[in-house]
């Protein structure tokens, strides 16, 4: 490992571990507030924030990959960004490890660290899952999935092979919370939409399972919306198999706890996070469950409350009280909602104790929750007091997000890519062949075998 970078003489170095939510608003306002009276820098394996909200319009097809990232450069101007994968916290020696994708490990020093890591899939040790299954964390994980779906359906078209027909055109999502149920309606709609384009196929042919531990789905909906959800994913002839665990897909013969069995192409796994592993292995306090423990001001704290001086975080990677629950003890829940705003108050605590001013504590109503089921179709609980359903709800999803997304020149692309495909109906085109774009090239380039003479 290189010899560690350090702090320029006279301003302290902030170093923010992360570029979600949290890391973007965190260290946006630390540069415009601070200007030159500190070192700003930014750590994370993607040039960009990923707007998570919008994975499941873009596995898709309703938004364009591009149009959910939002890039450093243009979104945190005079902050300086490292490309770079975080791989060790030690904090005591006030230096973080990164790995960029080429060269090797070196270390950056830091006199402040934001810990916003984010959170991993939690996967648990069942057979095939790691080697068959695909994640949705990811923008990449959502074009991919798109791209997969699509080249299957495809391909299925022109098959003769019955069992290979329904094998490709079955799409299995483990997991009922969020990111699943909005994932398979949006998904279920594109495939429809493309199914109907293909006189060998009907909608018929399509087959979505959704398999999930709980007795429901969308936990963090009142229960009759999540009963409204169930009710319009079922008419549509998605199955939905509640109090059901996953034994195994592998290589996609898919099993479950009920004895269900069937063949399925794509299993996409969104059954829960897990705080990123990195906060787990260092020398910060965690509780029980790997999160940074910190108190309500954002900053980090020990076991007996005590402030680790220098050390800041929250997000999915800390659990951060709760201070608008109606409850002790609850934790703000892990969604962009509230990193966005504990963003801004981490920053603005972190700055006052760097001038020795008073630090405040973070408080925030939930303003609510609101899943899309595909197009036009949703459901929304604004302020704990007002219930919507279907196309309200739809565009009180649409709305709330476009306006959450950093950036003004997201916002218009995204409102741009919506307007057109309402106009022109959305684009039903894999580019999966852009996973290995040299292969068309090699195959031509590399040179033919000889053949060989024949005998006698």
């Amino acid at each position: 490992m290189s010899a560690a970078t350090s702090s320029v003489s006279g301003a302290p170095r902030i170093l923010v571990l992360g570029g979600g939510s949290l890391g973007l608003y965190a260290a946006r306002r630390l540069s415009k507030k601070l200007g030159r009276g500190a070192r700003i820098t930014l750590v994370d394996a993607n040039p960009y924030m990923t707007y998570l909200p919008f994975l499941p319009e873009t596995a898709s097809g309703a938004i364009s990959g591009r149009d959910v990232v939002a890039p450093f450069t243009r979104a945190l101007p005079g902050v300086e960004a490292i490309q770079a994968k975080v791989t060790k916290i030690d904090h005591a020696a006030k230096t973080v490890t990164v790995q960029p994708s080429e060269g090797d490990a070196f270390g950056v020093s830091y006199d402040e660290v934001v810990v916003a890591l984010g959170s991993v899939s939690r996967t648990l040790p069942i057979p095939g899952v790691a080697e068959f299954a695909v994640g949705f964390k990811s923008v990449e994980e959502a074009v991919a999935l798109r791209d997969r779906v699509l080249d299957n359906i495809f391909t299925a078209a022109h098959t003769k092979d019955e069992a290979l027909r329904r094998r490709l055109l079955t799409f299995t999502f483990i997991g009922g919370g969020f990111a699943g149920i909005e994932a398979i309606a949006e998904v279920e709609d594109m495939a429809r939409a493309a199914v109907r384009k293909l006189p060998t196929l009907t909608e018929s042919d399509l087959k979505f399972v959704v398999i999930e531990a709980m007795g429901r789905i969308l936990p963090e909906l009142p229960l009759d919306l999540a009963l409204y959800g169930l009710a319009n994913l079922r008419a549509r002839g998605i199955e939905v198999h509640l109090e059901t665990f996953l034994s195994g897909c592998v290589d996609g013969h898919v099993t479950t706890s009920t004895g269900l069995e069937f063949e399925s192409d794509i299993v996409v796994w969104t059954a829960g996070v897990k705080a990123n592993p990195v906060v787990t292995e260092s020398d910060l306090p965690t509780d029980k469950l790997g999160r940074l423990t910190v108190s309500a001001t954002l900053q980090v704290v020990d076991e007996d409350g005590n402030v680790v001086p220098g050390a800041w975080g929250g997000g999915d990677t800390a659990a951060v009280p709760d201070l608008a629950a109606d409850e002790e003890g609850k934790f703000c829940p892990p969604n962009a909602q509230h990193a966005t705003r504990e963003g801004v108050v981490l920053a603005e605590n972190l700055i006052a104790t760097l001038r020795g001013g008073a630090v405040r504590e973070y408080r925030h109503k939930n303003l609510g929750v609101v899943a899309s089921l595909g197009l036009h179709k949703g459901v929304a609980n604004l302020l704990g007091a007002i219930k919507l359903k279907g196309w309200f709800a739809w565009a009180t999803h649409r709305a709330y997000h476009v306006y959450a997304m950093p950036t003004p020149s997201r916002k218009i692309r995204i409102l741009a890519g919506w307007l057109s495909a309402s106009v022109l109906r959305r684009e039903l085109v894999s580019l999966s062949a852009t996973e290995n774009p040299d292969a068309g090239f090699r195959a031509v380039a590399t040179p033919a075998k000889p053949k060989e003479e024949s005998k006698g």
